[in-house]
């Protein structure tokens, strides 16, 4: 696994180094179980640096109510942002914050035990901690394609430098029936690069083709479903705005609510 001694000790100032260091601090004392990702468990795995003014730490959505304790006990205030995956605690500064992710903004990648028991033991910042499994990070990453964000490059880079590592298992069965996508990240990462393919093993690919090969179109007359919303929150709004589709986020192909998609569609102008 790449070092990333540099993200922790050249680009981060020392405010922010205490702030993360005391919020991890703060969790520990009060037995929140978390685990680091953002760009800290992405520098990790592919060695790629990144500069980031946030520290995002995953945990589950039954723990959040002690996280936020734990944190404003310690000084930091604490918000809510959007009730069907993220909450924040801020430095009172304000220049710093933290994400308190548990799912995805589209309502996927729900935090459960298993990320914690996959969890990879590290060091963050000189603290020992979780950080997120490859696995995880993969399959929340192919799940955005916005104008604005597209994560292909970051889901490549992390399938070069962890394709040997990755339970290939347990990332199929996280897609589930949305194994398209998966797949379709796959066969991208042969062409980025050739002489790297083989790191797929052939297994997988010749699983997901065959789903491909077996596949039945809807019949005719089933109701029109865009799952296109749950790759990107705005440019397949006009399918389900003017277009007659069924927003794929909905149950039973998703898990938001038409409450928490109104939240987080309305968000979009000020990209939060």
């Amino acid at each position: 696994m790449p070092a990333d001694k540099e993200l922790d000790e050249t680009i981060l100032d020392d405010e922010a180094r205490r702030y993360y260091c005391s919020a991890m601090a703060a969790l520990e004392k009060e037995k929140v179980p978390f685990l680091v990702g953002g760009a800290f468990a992405f520098g990790r795995y592919t060695g790629i640096i990144r500069h980031t003014k946030d520290f995002d730490i995953f945990l589950k959505k039954e723990d959040l109510p002690a996280a936020r304790a734990a944190l404003e006990k310690a000084g930091y205030r604490t918000e809510l942002a959007f009730p069907h995956w993220l909450a924040k605690a801020y430095h009172p500064g304000g220049e710093y914050f933290i994400d308190l992710i548990y799912s995805s903004g589209n309502g996927i990648a729900t935090v459960d035990d298993s990320w914690l028991e996959h969890g990879v033991q590290e060091t963050v910042l000189d603290r020992p901690c979780l950080i997120i499994p490859p696995e995880e990070i993969i399959w929340s990453k192919c799940f955005v394609m916005e104008r604005e964000r597209y994560d292909g490059a970051d889901v490549a880079h992390l399938l070069r430098s962890c394709a040997d590592q990755i339970d290939w298992q347990r990332l199929l069965d996280h897609f589930g029936d949305k194994w398209r996508v998966l797949l379709s990240y796959l066969v991208l990462f042969g062409f980025i690069y050739p002489e790297m393919s083989g790191k797929i093993p052939a297994s997988i690919m010749d699983t997901l083709i065959t789903k491909l090969q077996a596949d039945q179109p809807a019949p005719a007359g089933a109701e029109k479903v865009c799952q296109g919303t749950l790759l990107s929150r705005q440019q397949f709004l006009v399918d389900t705005q003017d277009w007659g589709y069924k927003d794929g986020r909905l149950p039973p192909t998703g898990r938001m609510s038409a409450e928490d998609i109104a939240d987080w569609t309305e968000a979009i102008t000020s990209r939060k």
